[in-house]
């Protein structure tokens, strides 16, 4: 979105991450528009993807290792989906032992769910399981990162999540 690299950043990488430091610990950190960038679609058409600046990204990563602390107790052991030390292959494995032991199987895609996401119920969910003024007020600030279009417009947001 900014124009800069993760190689452009990396040059100056200490300075960069005290940068990102500082403006987080200090509540002055704002989050910048996101990219719209479309990929194909192994069924046609296209799917957008949001893209952050690499500070946001960084940003991103903080708040995200601190909130796995907090939430890891409470998933269900069989979810797989974006966990750390879980992964795609091993939900399949899981999948091909069970399909011995059971005639069924559920399969969920449900179309547009990132797209789609409500600010409100997801900040809600947050807030039941952190009291962090930080980590809300970040995480608030991404989902209505504006986005940028590939024709240059900027667009508000008001559901979904890049």
């Amino acid at each position: 979105m900014d124009g800069e690299s993760i190689e452009d950043f990396e040059r100056d990488l200490k300075n960069n991450l005290y940068r990102v430091w500082n403006r987080m610990s200090s509540g002055s950190y704002f989050t910048q528009p996101v990219r719209e960038v479309l990929i194909p679609k192994k069924s046609g058409g296209q799917r957008p993807l949001g893209i952050p600046t690499v500070a946001d990204r960084i940003a991103q990563t903080v708040v995200k290792l601190k909130l796995e602390l907090e939430l890891e107790q409470h998933f269900h052991e069989d979810s797989y989906g974006y966990r750390p030390g879980r992964s795609a292959h091993q939900a399949i494995s899981v999948t091909r032992q069970r399909c011995w032991w059971h005639d069924w199987v559920l399969e969920f895609n449900i179309r547009g769910l990132f797209h789609n996401i409500d600010h409100g119920l997801l900040m809600k969910a947050v807030r039941h399981h952190t009291t962090c003024k930080q980590t809300l007020l970040y995480i608030e600030h991404w989902l209505k990162a504006p986005l940028e279009k590939q024709d240059g417009e900027v667009h508000p947001r008001e559901k979904g999540a890049p």
